[in-house]
């Protein structure tokens, strides 16, 4: 068994016999550390503790008295979890945050702050009494929730109105009594207010044994956000249900809901998930904000070349453009801005999506639903009975589909859709693969546009980074561009939540299907292949368009190189 504290002092003549007796006699009466005992009565300096302390633990000290703490690092680490560990956090450098334990040995404190941030942690040995200290002067409530309360106090109720679908209202006022009482309402109506405001895609509400999770998606990360108490949840989820009109006494089943809000004028969507997991049900909703919408071609991201490629195929008379990309990377907001681009008056314009995600005036948009039969190939034969002249199919997700698509596109019909593949070049096998003949590929195929999104450097924080040459050159650059631009990353600011980030670009790679393309389908070329072909006639790969990015000093390597693949 490990000798304690005050024994170790008194081996190493920090302290005496006595004086260790008199702190035991202390602690026994006002409870606390040995060592903040011994400080108490004076029998040791606070300086000499933590610096006997860190050569115990094998890691820096730290006097938090003397250490000026910026407030925005104390959001990254709830009060709850500060005074259950005894745990301070000091500043943030990068990756890295600094955080004053009082026993740096304690691994558990240091893995919950590491999966709570996101960040890696770099313990620092701090006083009993100093990190008490720190916690009461910097940390302005009692309860982690009660911050939470006073900003659902100070809330503008107002500005946030559930706008009810027009269906029959479902009787539920037995089971809305806990979903409704007044503090519930706030708590979800700051919850939904404040992801909004900081620009989130989705809110995740994640119920574990002990504890409850709230965290928002911001340009395509995670974060954590609060930690309501667990034994709120199923009033949380019963609210959440009740505002998307979902049935609040089934527990058993996934469901999924639907919410309209308006907030400060703006109409909002929201898209409700429900989940049963072991410790209650976990809510994801994905927030459609149409105020975000950009639907401007020329300000998602494309370089002149691929823009001209892309916006040629879309206003052409017959054919199919494919959008690729993995979820969550962009393809629908590609999609709508190509619509709305070719959105005229002489032009019937039909889509099928699952779901609708957005509202476009002028066109006509059908939700499609599988569980009544209405599947994107029902809706697509649908749709060709209707005199379009375009025609927008949310996914191709399976051969009945891709060969009424095909058909579309070789009968007078421009057709878009996507497609979930790596690449653009892939997507040529993909459509193999599902059974589509290859000289119907050829044929149909007119332009094949692979994207990604990543997250824009801050404005308000960026700055020049230092980054090895050979590291530009493993990423893609030749040896001559690498020493002829300035890298940037962002320092990290409250205006992007000490990220360094602020809003996301798209990478897009625009394979236009030419008659040396054409001929490789038909022939059976290999994906390498085509590729290769694709580069030499001029298109730029995602990681050629990340590059270009970092180059014009919108977005770090790091940053590329986690969103991209080598070439």
């Amino acid at each position: 068994m490990a000798p304690k504290l005050g024994q170790i002092l008194l081996n190493n003549n920090l302290i005496t016999e006595d004086q260790l007796i008199k702190a035991i006699e202390q602690q026994k009466k006002d409870g606390g550390r040995i060592g903040s005992n011994l400080i108490k009565l004076g029998f040791l300096t606070e300086e000499s503790l933590v610096e006997f302390l860190s050569k115990q633990y094998g890691v820096p000290s730290i006097v938090l008295s003397h250490e000026d703490i910026d407030p925005s690092i104390i959001k990254f680490v709830p009060y709850d979890v500060a005074n259950k560990y005894q745990i301070f956090p000091v500043s943030k450098n990068g990756a890295s945050l600094k955080l004053a334990m009082i026993d740096p040995s304690n691994v558990f404190a240091i893995d919950d702050v590491k999966f709570m941030t996101g960040y890696n942690v770099q313990p620092v040995v701090a006083t009993e009494s100093s990190v008490k200290e720190a916690i009461k002067k910097h940390y302005e409530q009692t309860d982690g929730i009660q911050s939470v309360v006073d900003d659902m106090a100070s809330l503008d109720d107002s500005n946030l109105d559930l706008i009810k679908e027009q269906e029959d209202d479902i009787d539920v006022n037995d089971l809305q009594n806990a979903g409704e009482e007044a503090p519930i309402v706030k708590l979800v109506n700051l919850i939904l207010a404040e992801a909004i405001s900081r620009g989130a895609s989705d809110i995740h509400v994640e119920p574990y044994e002990k504890e409850l999770r709230i965290r928002y998606r911001v340009d395509g990360i995670l974060y954590d956000i609060m930690q309501p108490p667990v034994k709120m949840k199923a009033a949380l989820s019963s609210r959440m249900k009740i505002m998307s009109e979902l049935d609040i006494s089934e527990r058993r089943l996934p469901q999924d809901g639907r919410i309209k809000l308006r907030i400060k004028g703006n109409a909002v969507d929201l898209r409700v998930s429900t989940l049963p997991t072991l410790f209650g049900e976990k809510i994801v909703m994905r927030i459609l904000d149409k105020s975000n919408l950009n639907l401007d071609l020329t300000k998602l991201g494309f370089e002149q070349k691929a823009l001209e490629d892309f916006e040629e195929a879309i206003h052409s008379p017959f054919g199919m453009v494919l959008v690729t990309g993995p979820t969550g990377s962009g393809k629908t907001t590609s999609l709508y801005s190509a619509l709305s681009t070719v959105n005229k008056v002489d032009v019937n314009i039909m889509t099928a999506e699952d779901p609708v995600e957005y509202n476009l005036n002028g066109i006509n948009q059908v939700h499609v639903r599988d569980d009544i039969g209405l599947s994107f190939a029902a809706a697509l034969r649908s749709f060709l009975r209707q005199d379009p002249d375009i025609v927008m199919v949310g996914e191709i997700r399976d051969f009945e589909t891709a060969e009424i698509a095909v058909k579309a596109a070789l009968t007078g019909h421009l057709v878009l859709s996507t497609l979930h593949t790596n690449d653009a070049p892939s997507t040529v096998s993909r459509l193999l693969n599902m059974g589509i003949e290859p000289f119907l590929v050829s044929a149909s195929v007119l332009l094949i546009l692979a994207q990604r999104l990543c997250r824009k450097i801050c404005e308000h924080c960026k700055e020049e980074e230092e980054i090895p040459v050979s590291a530009l050159i493993n990423a893609g650059f030749t040896e001559d561009e690498a020493g002829n631009f300035k890298c940037y990353k962002g320092k990290g600011c409250s205006a992007c939540g000490d990220t360094g980030y602020k809003g996301r670009i798209a990478l897009y790679e625009v394979m236009p299907v030419k008659e040396e393309i054409k001929d490789m389908i038909v022939k059976g070329a290999t994906t390498s292949d085509i590729k290769k072909t694709a580069v030499r006639l001029g298109m730029k790969t995602l990681r050629m368009s990340g590059l270009t990015k970092i180059k014009e000093g919108i977005t770090t390597l790091e940053e590329v190189l986690r969103v991209t693949f080598g070439d």
